[in-house]
């Protein structure tokens, strides 16, 4: 409160009182199908999870859901809150996991996600050596697409992530190598003519090393129309074995013993940038910063 004129009033630029335990309950009725199966995760009964999210509302002064039916759902405004939300626990994580280690005097947890180039063909054996090398840290290794563990690093559920550089400058990001990806065709399909390329096998939308060659393939002139689609490299190239369309990998994964693909031309058509990433502000990580001067060796030694 504060005084005017020997009147008390309210000042408005106040900060909500709002917890984590509200934003948990923001999160939670988001990534649920229903609000009963947000509160089952979070171990509190429906009718408390909504009294917190109405108090969270109360609070804030803006709808954060609305009726449709007899289910509520995400009001169009909610989106900013929903993002503070995450990074705030996120953040809350680290500090816990931090505070943790403090206490305990361990090593901690350190959770890692790589997509699978990185994990199975730059830097497995520097992951193994590191595990072996850090008994007191306990190790989580998640393999899955750059996309889906950026989403999960902002979630705050994994610690640090080795993919594709991602366009975002709010992540502290921290370059580790650059590697080139080639044109592959079926076989007797070969060509120097991009505008007789394809069609395509390659990565799913959303994916920013598709996102990459769609880029690339355009600004040589050739279509980019993709029939069929996969995570995973060596479906790829298996689908190029058969026939079914043209496909652009690295080079270590397309041209890997047994049934290697050889390249429809000798130079790559781009290269893209591997990078280990973190949550920007997030409490220091000494095994996190361990890891990745480990990484960023293998490559100095290549």
């Amino acid at each position: 409160m504060i005084e005017e004129n020997g009147v008390n009033i309210q000042a408005t630029n106040a900060l909500p009182n709002i917890t984590v335990a509200h934003l948990g309950y923001l999160v939670a009725a988001i990534d649920h199908p229903t609000w009963a199966a947000a509160a089952d995760s979070l171990g509190v009964s429906p009718s408390a999870l909504s009294q917190g999210l109405g108090e969270l509302q109360r609070r804030l002064g803006v709808e954060l859901f609305e009726r449709r039916g007899r289910r509520q759902i995400q009001h169009p405004r909610a989106e900013p809150v929903i993002e503070h939300a995450r990074r705030v626990l996120a953040q809350t994580s680290d500090l816990a996991e931090w505070a943790r280690r403090v206490r305990s005097g361990a090593g901690g947890r350190l959770r890692i996600g790589m997509i699978d180039a990185a994990a199975v063909d730059h830097f497995g054996l520097a992951l193994r050596r590191f595990r072996d090398s850090h008994l007191d840290i306990e190790l989580h290794l998640q393999v899955a697409p750059s996309s889906q563990l950026l989403d999960h690093l902002r979630q705050g559920s994994i610690d640090l992530a080795i993919c594709v550089a991602p366009d975002d400058a709010d992540l502290e990001i921290t370059p580790l190598l650059t590697e080139p990806l080639s044109v592959y065709a079926p076989t007797g399909f070969s060509s120097e003519a991009p505008e007789r390329w394809g069609p395509w096998v390659s990565f799913p939308r959303g994916s920013l090393t598709r996102d990459l060659i769609e880029a690339a393939l355009h600004d040589i002139g050739a279509r980019f129309e993709v029939v069929a689609e996969s995570h995973q490299p060596e479906v790829l190239r298996e689908m190029v074995h058969l026939g079914l369309g043209w496909t652009v990998l690295p080079a270590g994964q397309a041209e890997r013993e047994p049934n290697p693909l050889t390249p429809a031309r000798k130079r790559p058509l781009l290269h893209r940038h591997l990078v280990a990433v973190r949550r920007p502000s997030a409490v220091p990580d000494p095994a996190a910063a361990a890891l990745t001067s480990a990484l960023q060796a293998v490559v100095d030694q290549t």
